[in-house]
C-alpha cells in the first residue's frame, strides 16, 4: 500500500463512509487535492435515484413510519455518490439532535434531514436560520409554546447552549432575550385543535407536513439585551449576533474536529478551524476544506483516531460488501443493526444527542458491531465480496497467508493494522496453509472467513 492510497482511505472513511480497493485507486489517480475539492462539492456529483424508491419500497417512499425513514437514510449512505453530503447531515444530525419520540412524525425529521443536506456545506448562520424555522426543531424544543405573553426558553436556551456557542459563554439574561426574540415563530397543522379537526390525521395517509409560519402578533417586539447588543431583536438577529460571536467560531470548529478528525480534542487544530471559520464568515465548506488539507487531518497520527459510529460502520460495510443498490425490504433489518449498537439516527436519546467515540464501544455493543459487520461480508453472493474473490484469484492460483492477509487488508479499503494484528491474522491463515483455487468453493470459504477477521479487529471499528 502506498502512502497516497493509506491518506486517501484515511479522508474517504472521514469524508464518507470508507471506500474500495478500486474506488481507492480512482480517487488516488485523481490527487489528493482535487478529491477535496470533488467531495465539498456534492452538488457537482449525480443525486441519488429516487425513482427506484418511489416505484419498488413503498415504505420508504411514503416515509410514514420511523423504521422506514432509518432505512431510507441507510440506504442513501450506502449509495449515494455524495459522500460528504450525507456524512455532513449525520454530523448536523447529531448536533442539532431532534427525535421522532417526542414528534411521533418521523417524515418531519427526515425533513429536517433534507435541510442538512441543503445547507450543510453553506453558511452557519443560514442554516441556522433554516433550522428555526423547521417545523421539527420548533416541536421538538417546544417553540410552539412561546409566546409573547408567556415566553418559553428552551429553544433558545439549547441555541446558546448545545447549538452554537457552549456553555459558560452567556447569561440567562442572554437567554431570556433569546426565547423572547423567537416568539411568534410557530407551525401550522400540529395543534390540538387542528389533530380534534382531523387535519393533522395520522391514517390513513400519513401525517400532515407541518409548515413553518410567523405570527407577528405573538412576536415580543419590545428592547431587548443579548451579548452586550441592544435592540428590538427578533429571531433573524439573534442568529446574526451569535454566528459573529467568537464563541461561535471555536464550538463549530470544536464540533467539526471532534467528528471528522479525532475523538481528543486538540486546542491547537480547533483554533486553526476556528480562525477559518471567521476569516470565512462562518462558511462551513471553507473551514472544511482547511480541515483536510491541514497537516493534522493527513498526519498519521489521525488516522484510525476515532472510533466509528454504528451508522458509518454499518454503511461502510454494506459499501464494501455491495449489494444494496436496490432499495429491498432488508434494509430495514440493516437500519436496526444500527439501532442495537446504540444510534438509532432519526431518533436520538436526548437532545445532547449520542455520547461518542469510545462510549460508542461496551460488551454489548461490540458483540453488536462484530456480528453485524461479519454478516453483511460474509454473504459470498454479494457482488462487493465477489469481486474481493476475484482480485485474490488474479495473484495466482496459489496464494501465501502472508499474501492472504495482505490482500484482504487492501480489498477492504486499504486499511492498516498493528504488528500484533497482522500477525494473528497470519498465523490463523498458516493453520491451512496456502490459498489454492482449484477448490473454488473451499478458497472463497476462507476468503470469507478472513474478512470477517479483520473486520471483527479492533483497527476496523476505527476510522
Amino acid at each position: 500500500m502506498t502512502q497516497d492510497t493509506a491518506l486517501m482511505a484515511h479522508l474517504l472513511r472521514r469524508a464518507g463512509f470508507g471506500a474500495t480497493k478500486d474506488e481507492l485507486e480512482q480517487y488516488v489517480a485523481k490527487g489528493y487535492e482535487a478529491t477535496v475539492e470533488e467531495l465539498i462539492h456534492p452538488e457537482l456529483a449525480p443525486q441519488l435515484d429516487e425513482d427506484v424508491i418511489r416505484r419498488y419500497h413503498v415504505d420508504q417512499n411514503s416515509l410514514m413510519l420511523i423504521e422506514s425513514c432509518q432505512a431510507y437514510w441507510m440506504y442513501r449512505m450506502i449509495n449515494t455518490k455524495r459522500p460528504l453530503e450525507e456524512k455532513v447531515a449525520l454530523f448536523w444530525h447529531g448536533l442539532f439532535a431532534t427525535a421522532y419520540g417526542k414528534l411521533n412524525h418521523a417524515k418531519a425529521v427526515v425533513n429536517q434531514t433534507n435541510t442538512f443536506r441543503r445547507q450543510g456545506l453553506g453558511s452557519f448562520a443560514n442554516l441556522l436560520r433554516e433550522l428555526s424555522r423547521d417545523p421539527a426543531m420548533i416541536f421538538w424544543l417546544d417553540n410552539k409554546d412561546n409566546h409573547k405573553d408567556a415566553p418559553n426558553e428552551n429553544f433558545g436556551r439549547e441555541l446558546l447552549e448545545l447549538f452554537s456557542m457552549g456553555i459558560g459563554t452567556y447569561t440567562e439574561e442572554d437567554v431570556k432575550s433569546c426565547a423572547k426574540a423567537f416568539t411568534g415563530w410557530t407551525i401550522q397543522n400540529a395543534d390540538y385543535m387542528s389533530i380534534r379537526a382531523s387535519r393533522d390525521s395520522i391514517w390513513p395517509s400519513g401525517r400532515i407536513d407541518w409548515q413553518f409560519v410567523y405570527l407577528p402578533e405573538d412576536h415580543d417586539d419590545s428592547e431587548k439585551q443579548f451579548l452586550g447588543h441592544t435592540g428590538r431583536f427578533n429571531g433573524d438577529d439573534i442568529i446574526d449576533i451569535i454566528t459573529q460571536h467568537p464563541a461561535s467560531s471555536w464550538f463549530i470548529a470544536g464540533q467539526l474536529y471532534k467528528f471528522f478528525v479525532s475523538d481528543n480534542p486538540n486546542e491547537a487544530a480547533t483554533q486553526f478551524l476556528a480562525e477559518e471559520y471567521r476569516k470565512s464568515k462562518g462558511d462551513i465548506r471553507s473551514v472544511m476544506r482547511s480541515l483536510f488539507l491541514s497537516d493534522f487531518f493527513r498526519s498519521e497520527e489521525a488516522r484510525f483516531a476515532r472510533v466509528k459510529s454504528p451508522a458509518e460502520l454499518v454503511a461502510g460495510t454494506a459499501r464494501l460488501a455491495g449489494g444494496r443498490q436496490f432499495p429491498e425490504w432488508s434494509i430495514v433489518m440493516l437500519s436496526n443493526d444500527a439501532n442495537f449498537m446504540g444510534q438509532e439516527i432519526l431518533n436520538p436519546p436526548t437532545v445532547e444527542g449520542w455520547h461518542t467515540g469510545q462510549e460508542w464501544v461496551d460488551t454489548g455493543t461490540l458483540v453488536e458491531r462484530v456480528n453485524s459487520a461479519t454478516l453483511e461480508i460474509g454473504d459470498i453472493t454479494k457482488p462487493g465480496v465477489q469481486a474481493i474473490v476475484a482480485n485474490i484469484r488474479d495473484k495466482g492460483p496459489i496464494v501465501s497467508p502472508k499474501t492472504l492477509v495482505e490482500a484482504c487488508l487492501e480489498e477492504l479499503g486499504c486499511l492498516s493494522v498493528s504488528e500484533g494484528t497482522f500477525n494473528s491474522l497470519e498465523s490463523h491463515a498458516k493453520t491451512e496453509g496456502d490459498l489454492e483455487f482449484h477448490d473454488l468453493a473451499c478458497a472463497e470459504g476462507r476468503i470469507v472467513e478472513m474478512l470477517q477477521l479483520i473486520l471483527s479487529t479492533r483497527e476496523y471499528q476505527m476510522a
